[in-house]
């Protein structure tokens, strides 16, 4: 929204803040730059951090790409979409794609009649109890190996369907329910480790 601040004596708006911050980035002003990767990294830091819980340790890579992607990018930003809805619509794409890249290169056995059998005693889709077994959750997919905690995450807490899961890594939908059924009982497995 413009205000009537913003307004030069001829009735014409005058360019907005981020119009004229992406405008100074393109001409490669350092400070604008600078000012541009801070702005942005406020805005995508929860985002990123709470997408990738609990692999925190690639926060700081993800951010980088995002980072570059817009930078990369800048010159056909839409002024009219909005600096903050244009950073955050890459990094939640940032995100997918690095799921998608871990889940992608996970071996997964084709044993079916080991996963058949697989019935863990935990409810993932069940609400938690508090900010404990919150924690404790964080603290179990934290010892997994990546594969299945990205799985059990992108599957359970963001509710992709194994279609959606099969189709952007590139995996039948068997290969996911082996995937998730193994990442499950590991879950189960160490969860009731910490319970011991």
């Amino acid at each position: 929204m413009t205000s009537l601040a913003q307004i030069p004596a001829g009735g014409e708006p005058a360019e907005s803040p981020e119009a004229l911050l992406v405008a100074a980035v393109l001409r490669r002003d350092r400070k604008a730059t600078a000012e541009f990767v801070s702005c942005c990294s406020d805005w995508i830091y929860p985002v990123v951090r709470r997408g990738l819980m609990p692999r925190t340790d690639m926060v700081e890579d993800v951010m980088q790409e995002i980072l570059l992607s817009a930078w990369r990018n800048l010159a056909s930003f839409r002024r009219e979409a909005g600096l903050r809805s244009w950073i955050l619509g890459i990094a939640r794409h940032k995100i997918e794609d690095y799921y998608r890249k871990r889940i992608r290169q996970a071996e997964v056995q084709e044993d079916d009649a080991t996963a058949g059998d697989l019935a863990p005693s935990l409810q993932f889709d069940t609400p938690l109890d508090g900010t404990v077994d919150e924690d404790r959750v964080q603290r179990t997919l934290a010892r997994l190996p990546e594969a299945y905690g990205l799985a059990l995450t992108w599957r359970y807490r963001d509710g992709k369907s194994l279609r959606d899961m099969a189709e952007l890594t590139g995996k039948t939908e068997k290969a996911i329910e082996r995937l998730l059924a193994r990442a499950r009982e590991s879950f189960k497995k160490r969860w009731n480790d910490e319970q011991s």
